[in-house]
């Protein structure tokens, strides 16, 4: 893969973030870490998907050593076309996580372009809350997010907030947002 290859693979999870995450306001801390600039895209080429476990654990180690990093959006753009696939790649990084000691340290978010939740159709936009250009785990420090939720105001409601926003808002216009990000909308 070409440094220009993964710079528009960046660009178009950067676009994401700015347009679906913090644009319908699924992530109350997306739009500080993508201020302050804390948050790191790394992207992941190739299919070698045993490795892939491991090199979420690398990214943890580094986020570890560097906590001016707020946040990592690890990008599979070559694995990972089934969601099946990519939930066991997220279940193997969820248990090093564990295993290694970075529980209640780090948590793992999951996006993947075909998400469904497991009592969702697969036409139901509330997927669309964890739809993304390509598949992501995202590392999240849970100090920071604590920090974030703060001032938060009834913060367990998030996800049932997120759920009605998508659904009033309608498939059509997350896959228009999903569709501007990888630039193919106006």
């Amino acid at each position: 893969m070409t440094t220009d290859q993964e710079q528009t693979i960046i660009r178009h999870c950067a676009d994401w973030v700015q347009f679906s995450v913090i644009g319908c306001g699924f992530c109350p801390f997306a739009y500080k870490v993508v201020a302050d600039n804390s948050i790191r895209y790394k992207v992941i080429a190739g299919r070698e998907l045993h490795l892939h476990p491991h090199m979420v654990l690398e990214e943890l180690k580094m986020l570890e050593l560097q906590p001016e990093t707020a946040t990592t959006l690890l990008i599979f753009p070559d694995a990972y076309e089934h969601f099946s696939a990519y939930l066991q790649l997220l279940n193997q990084s969820e248990k090093l996580l564990r295993r290694k000691g970075f529980e209640g340290i780090f948590q793992l978010a999951s996006f993947h372009p075909e998400y469904v939740f497991g009592d969702a159709d697969t036409d139901d936009p509330a997927n669309y809350t964890n739809r993304s250009p390509y598949p992501i785990i995202h590392i999240l420090r849970e100090a920071g997010m604590q920090e974030a939720l703060e001032g938060f105001r009834e913060p367990e409601r998030i996800p049932e907030r997120n759920i009605r926003f998508a659904r009033s808002k309608g498939a059509d216009y997350l896959k228009a947002l999903l569709a501007k990000a990888m630039g193919k909308g106006h």
